[in-house]
């Protein structure tokens, strides 16, 4: 069958106004953007307006928003009672710089669902909570080493900024040095022979891993490694640390480790706990947790934490008005139950056509992996994905008004806003690109 081929003019011909807007960015922000995965080829729409699951771009065209703010938009975009909740708080001040009310608030809300989170302290992003949290590992075990594994996205603080996709030998980005990562020990996903290889003889300080490995394309842990890990940190010493910046309250109010039944000793948090904000958090066992406790701890006992803008009041209310909503109305049973219809809608188009693409995902969470390669364990078989189709798809469903997370690897979440009309949507879009391209 002949290749599908897409009009070339009709997103450039929609997108004007983004275009002279994106010339004028080039001008004032490298590349452009604020950050490297906002860009797309040939340019990135720029927004007017966000409202439930779709995006306005400046020239008034619309998309269904699966990328939903970095998967931060459990609710979808102004969802009233979190938009109410701003602005209320606005009225009474954004920043205070000091000690408030909301901050005990909302760590008792997140005291009430995580089930290791008996001491908690904020941060500002996700990226700067598992700063604190390696900080955190290293002062109360004393020992330097932590393992890292392949194809986890921690943020890009030195020490996790590496083996983000193959080849993992290759830096992400130059200003790395070679002391900032010497002491972090690359693990294979999913493999605890692998990882029981790698880490032999070593003494480490923690085991950080996504429960679902995210930017590596939606890929769960398997429970029994899962437990391999936290017997493993239980025998040895070593912290087992979860990053659910994106599960934690997405797979339940509980997250991951609720879902899966198997605890850490520390849990890092962002993005749905600010209700869209900036946010971050650290949360654990009091006895590792209290190390961060001035009044305690001073020197090399003592993990310093801090920041302008930690506990923020602004994002702290939008928080707790989420989680109001995720405690109160059926959310999950919602978004997992389309999770599961985007997944297997989309498996069933690709088996029908014998389509070199498949899908992954739990709950809320899906994503398109272009290879013929089963089961997808871990991001190892990356280096042999057909990338340059994933691209022509993301354009393909661009030009139809679907917003996916990334061109290389297209993974997203859904919202609370979104509809199984939507999901018909999703489905049937990617069902023109592969009946053409099959």
């Amino acid at each position: 069958m002949e290749k599908l081929a897409l009009n070339k003019g009709t997103y450039e011909a929609r997108t004007a106004k983004s275009r002279d807007m994106f010339q004028r960015a080039k001008k004032v922000e490298a590349a452009g953007v604020s950050y490297r995965n906002r860009y797309f080829e040939p340019y990135p729409f720029f927004v007017k307006e966000s409202n439930g699951s779709t995006l306005t771009d400046i020239d008034g065209n619309t998309y269904t928003d699966y990328w939903c703010t970095h998967l931060a938009m459990i609710l979808g975009h102004r969802h009233p009672a979190v938009l109410e909740a701003i602005k209320a708080q606005a009225e009474k001040g954004w920043h205070h710089g000091v000690a408030h009310e909301l901050e005990v608030t909302h760590s008792e809300a997140i005291q009430r669902h995580v089930p290791t989170a008996e001491l908690v302290r904020y941060a500002s992003s996700g990226t700067e909570a598992n700063l604190f949290a390696i900080r955190l590992a290293r002062t109360f075990t004393k020992r330097p080493k932590i393992a890292k594994f392949e194809g986890g996205w921690h943020g890009p603080y030195d020490a996790l900024h590496i083996a983000n996709k193959p080849p993992f030998d290759m830096p992400p980005s130059g200003g790395l040095t070679k002391g900032s990562q010497q002491d972090t020990i690359v693990v294979p996903y999913n493999d605890l022979d692998g990882f029981m290889k790698r880490v032999a003889g070593e003494q480490l300080a923690c085991v950080l891993l996504e429960p679902v490995l995210l930017a590596g394309g939606n890929i769960p842990a398997d429970k029994e490694f899962l437990q391999g890990l936290r017997d493993y940190c239980d025998r040895t010493g070593a912290l087992l640390m979860y990053d659910e910046v994106v599960t934690g309250f997405r797979l339940g109010l509980s997250g991951a480790q609720g879902r899966f039944g198997v605890k850490p000793d520390v849990t890092v948090l962002g993005k749905i706990i600010g209700g869209g904000l900036p946010i971050g958090a650290v949360c654990g066992r009091e006895d590792i947790m209290e190390r961060m406790d001035h009044t305690k701890y001073s020197g090399a006992d003592y993990a310093y934490h801090g920041g302008t803008f930690s506990a923020n009041a602004l994002s702290l209310a939008a928080g707790l008005a989420a989680i109001n909503v995720l405690e109160h109305v059926p959310v999950y049973e919602h978004i997992d139950r389309l999770g599961e219809m985007a997944r297997s809608g989309l498996n069933q188009i690709f088996e029908n056509a014998s389509f070199p693409a498949q899908t992954t995902g739990i709950g809320s969470l899906f994503a398109i992996h272009f290879t013929n390669k089963k089961p997808l364990k871990d991001i190892t078989g990356y280096a042999s994905y057909d990338r340059a189709r994933s691209k022509e798809m993301f354009r393909h469903m661009l030009e139809h008004g679907v917003l996916i997370l990334l061109p290389e690897i297209m993974h997203g979440g859904i919202s609370y806003a979104h509809t199984e009309n939507d999901i018909e949507h999703l489905i049937l879009t990617a069902e023109e690109y592969v009946k053409v391209n099959s």
